[in-house]
């Protein structure tokens, strides 16, 4: 009888685990700490946004984005991935100008991010495709000569902005080639 319960008791825990595992993300239901950089469960993009409360201060809102990520859904970042890749979860909005900073592309395309942190990668690689730039190029640039990385970058036409048809590119390009 004894070792009935003990089988029912783990069936109840694991069950409990697996409902845990199980549970969806929902952009609007996530903190503010964990919003920026995670993807909902039905595949889109959570992002940060700002709006004036009634008392005319600055609040934050996690809300669900239209851009979809293939291959991955569910997925909070880790606090180790927004370190190495050298991001702000505080960020509202993303941009493609973060691509102009030697620094943040240096981290970027650094092996700690570039190799482990697929989710940013994958954001930055569209980001750039919109730019007309390629990533991996520019990372390799960067590693062997990162001067020359600005500069082929801001003659991409990067630093004027996206055009109609870039903009487009952004949503719809493929995802960034597996950096693992």
């Amino acid at each position: 009888m004894a070792s009935s319960s003990k089988l029912a008791l783990v069936l109840l825990i694991s069950s409990l685990f697996l409902h845990a595992t199980l549970a969806e993300i929902v952009c609007e239901e996530l903190p503010k700490d964990l919003c920026a950089f995670s993807i909902a469960s039905s595949g889109k993009r959570c992002l940060l946004e700002t709006y004036a409360n009634r008392d005319g201060g600055v609040e934050y809102q996690c809300r669900t984005s239209e851009v979809v990520v293939e291959r991955m859904a569910g997925y909070i970042e880790t606090d180790e991935c927004v370190r190495a890749c050298g991001v702000d979860r505080d960020a509202v909005g993303i941009s493609s100008d973060a691509l102009l900073e030697p620094q943040f592309t240096a981290k970027l395309c650094s092996p700690s991010c570039y190799r482990r942190c697929p989710n940013i990668v994958d954001l930055y690689f569209n980001l750039a495709a919109g730019e007309g730039v390629f990533l991996p190029d520019l990372c390799e640039v960067q590693r062997t000569n990162p001067h020359r990385a600005m500069i082929e970058l801001l003659s991409s036409g990067a630093a004027a902005g996206p055009t109609p048809s870039s903009s487009l590119d952004v949503m719809g390009a493929s995802p960034a080639p597996s950096p693992m």
